[in-house]
């Protein structure tokens, strides 16, 4: 996987042909599309299933320098408005990272809630081409959530940890993990929701902080805080500046508004990529990559 280029012919091509919809003259989809407009998906898809799953980013003669980017989306009932901005402005994101990030390639994750929802994770492979948009028309927008006050956020922290193999991180260099959504960050995750979901065995819930520590070995994390006015944040907007801001700083935690989730994205990726920090060389990883 994560072989190809993406190119604004190929996401008109398929948008206009494939989906029959409407792109307008900057390459983005029109904006009038709701959530159930864009992710028609009504169950989990078997390619984002997430059990016993491992997900790779290799270098190749094409892609030699990997930068692996989890994009990691809120797809809880009050996010349908930001993930809906992301797919409309995924022509703008990857063209312009492709600007000066030739080797990027993008796992779209969803995230839901472990302990309301029947599929709290789903996972993308990593690509480089138009399977970017394919694996997010894929997702499943369950719209669920609960009444527990957060979403399972770490989920997305502890798969890409403990499921993803880097080739760039055996040369030294981390990827990146934006999650996004408008709720504060949960506490812990349930280890029989790990072992439901993910097929991992293990003996405890997973905290915060322990698995947290563990992922930013791997991966640069970020959060963005989507503040539309009419999400969860406008009640919890105090909780959710307390919750991340306990383990994020403000370069790592951004608060962002629709109209600048895109720009927010590119800004992450390009600064990251451009980063001269060079993590410790990696230990050798054991386990099967599976493809789709």
């Amino acid at each position: 996987m994560g072989s190809g280029a993406w190119t604004t012919t190929s996401f008109v091509n398929y948008s206009t042909v494939t989906k029959n919809m409407t792109v307008n003259s900057r390459g983005e989809l029109d904006s009038s599309y709701t959530a159930q407009q864009i992710f028609t998906q009504r169950k989990m898809a078997d390619e984002l299933n997430p059990f016993e799953k491992m997900r790779e980013c290799r270098d190749t003669e094409e892609h030699p320098a990997t930068v692996p980017v989890i994009l990691a989306l809120d797809v809880t009932g009050s996010m349908g408005k930001a993930a809906s901005e992301v797919a409309k402005k995924l022509n703008t994101i990857m063209t312009q990272l492709y600007e000066s990030v030739k080797d990027v390639e993008f796992m779209i994750m969803a995230i839901g809630d472990f302990a309301y929802d029947d599929a709290p994770l789903q996972v993308s492979q990593f690509e480089s081409d138009i399977r970017i948009a394919e694996q997010l028309d894929k997702v499943w927008f369950e719209a669920g959530g609960g009444g527990n006050a957060y979403e399972s956020y770490t989920a997305a922290w502890y798969f890409g940890s403990r499921h993803t193999d880097l080739d760039c991180w055996k040369r030294g260099r981390k990827g990146i993990l934006i999650t996004m959504g408008d709720e504060p960050l949960n506490p812990y995750l349930p280890k029989w929701g790990l072992i439901n979901v993910i097929g991992d065995h293990i003996e405890a819930d997973i905290e915060t902080l322990s698995i947290l520590e563990e992922v930013r070995e791997k991966y640069d994390v970020y959060h963005l805080a989507v503040d539309d006015r009419e999400t969860s944040y406008k009640w919890y907007a105090d909780k959710i500046q307390a919750s991340w801001g306990k383990y994020f700083d403000s370069d790592h935690l951004l608060t962002v508004g629709l109209d600048n989730i895109a720009p927010a994205i590119v800004s992450i990726v390009t600064k990251c990529a451009g980063s001269a920090e060079i993590s410790e060389p990696a230990p050798a990883q054991t386990g099967d990559g599976i493809s789709w």
